[in-house]
């Protein structure tokens, strides 16, 4: 028996034909943006469709991610090491300007401590008799007291030999070498005083007519200059020598005696 045979009509529709079966159309080998269902990154989506691969002109993948990657790396090693030395040298140039302080500290709260300060000269009496007869000169006399004091707490002063010159009006009318080379220890004072007379004076008839006449006038005024070369002792350490000067500026009264004013007055004392 004979089945019946149905007939069944392919119509071929333009896609059909231009796209045979199995075959992708090319709108999904293009880029995936065009396709909500194409795959991306060379995976397979959920959906299963094809994963788009995208190729550099030169037909290699990631190189230049992967160059970009290198030079990174090495650059940020680079930097790391770069940081460390920096701060390694700001730490041993921080070390040093620190130790280079405290020396400088130390060095000057020595300096500061052991110092010498200048001795100190004050001129406690001063006379000269017969200032009241106008032919005194030949047998007048000189008579000065000064104290010398050393106001170092540690530093002792050597001087050579003293000398004492007297002025009235910037002439000399005495000058005589009052004490030999002596040590003067730290905080410590020396009285320095004698008579000047006979040929220390440089007094004659017209000098003394000089002092005459201003002792009219009520004040005699005489400059007692002591003179010494003297070194300061530090320990061990002896100091160059200074050559010193103390100057003072005094007034005589009429009765031949410093003034109350002057007495006990502080003397300036400099180098030359």
């Amino acid at each position: 028996m004979n089945t019946p045979h149905h007939q069944i009509n392919i119509h071929n529709t333009p896609d059909a034909r231009h796209n045979p079966i199995g075959r992708l159309p090319d709108d999904h080998l293009r880029d995936g943006s065009h396709n909500p269902d194409s795959c991306v990154d060379g995976r397979h989506n959920p959906d299963g469709h094809l994963a788009n691969v995208r190729h550099n002109p030169d037909g290699h993948t990631d190189d230049n991610h992967q160059a970009t990657g290198n030079h990174n790396a090495l650059y940020n090693k680079h930097h790391v090491k770069e940081s460390l030395t920096t701060r390694i040298t700001k730490l041993i140039c921080g070390i040093f300007l620190g130790i280079l302080f405290t020396v400088g500290l130390a060095t000057f709260i020595l300096w500061l401590s052991l110092r010498p300060h200048r001795p100190r000269f004050y001129i406690q009496e001063f006379s000269i008799s017969n200032l009241a007869d106008p032919n005194g000169f030949s047998t007048a006399r000189i008579t000065f007291n000064v104290s010398a004091r050393n106001p170092n707490l540690d530093i002792g002063i050597y001087y050579d030999t003293m000398n004492l010159t007297i002025y009235h009006q910037d002439q000399t009318i005495a000058e005589s070498p009052i004490l030999f080379p002596f040590y003067q220890s730290p905080r410590n004072a020396h009285l320095i005083y004698g008579t000047l007379s006979g040929p220390t004076l440089r007094i004659d008839r017209v000098r003394w007519g000089q002092l005459f006449d201003a002792r009219k006038r009520g004040v005699v005024p005489f400059r007692v200059d002591v003179a010494s070369s003297i070194r300061f002792k530090v320990s061990t350490w002896d100091s160059r020598h200074h050559k010193m000067h103390a100057n003072c500026e005094i007034g005589v009264g009429s009765n031949g005696v410093i003034l109350r004013s002057d007495e006990k007055k502080k003397c300036p004392v400099y180098f030359t």
